[in-house]
């Protein structure tokens, strides 16, 4: 959901900040934006023949934090998630892979929170991918930065996620445009 732009326009979600950010470098990338709201990394690995339908030069791959809300296992979401690395390089040999770090509300249990995020930063090292540690770094219970519900970004959340995004995937995308021209 924080992909597909919960509660706002989808030019509004970090998505649509990215196109404006590679639009404004000249760069020949399209984003496409797959998020579904609620959705879980079983469900993004059940849609992802869908994604695969179009060329991948990069996934960045943010899924698991549903996961995380409902407490499901984070073994089963690693699988989930490797799986769809996996099929995406099957497709795409090429491709490069960007993993977007999630972390856990403290209720969750302080094991629980351990072993969600270090699920990332495994599969980053394992797939020697980038990561963005925390996707939501200085937005996630910033009250002023997400709508009522306290989980979804607003407008400038957005801004901030997509800046962290940004951080990461920019050179992947500036060395990815270096070998196509």
């Amino acid at each position: 959901s924080i992909t597909a732009g919960y509660g706002l326009d989808l030019s509004q979600a970090y998505p649509g900040l990215i196109q404006k950010k590679i639009d404004a470098q000249g760069w020949h990338f399209k984003v496409v934006n797959a998020g579904q709201s609620g959705d879980t990394s079983a469900g993004g690995l059940g849609r992802l023949d869908w994604v695969l339908q179009n060329r991948v030069d990069v996934l960045v791959l943010e899924l698991g934090g549903n996961d995380g809300l409902r407490g499901l296992s984070v073994e089963a979401m690693k699988k989930n998630l490797q799986a769809i690395i996996d099929r995406t390089k099957e497709r795409y040999s090429e491709a490069k892979v960007v993993i977007a770090g999630m972390k856990v509300p403290p209720n969750m249990g302080s094991e629980y929170s351990r072993k969600f995020e270090a699920a990332f930063t495994d599969l980053a090292k394992r797939n020697n991918a980038p990561l963005i540690p925390f996707v939501l770094e200085g937005v996630g219970g910033a009250r002023e930065l997400n709508l009522p519900d306290g989980i979804h970004p607003t407008a400038k959340g957005h801004e901030i996620v997509a800046a962290n995004v940004w951080k990461v995937l920019e050179p992947v995308l500036r060395s990815l445009n270096k070998r196509s021209s």
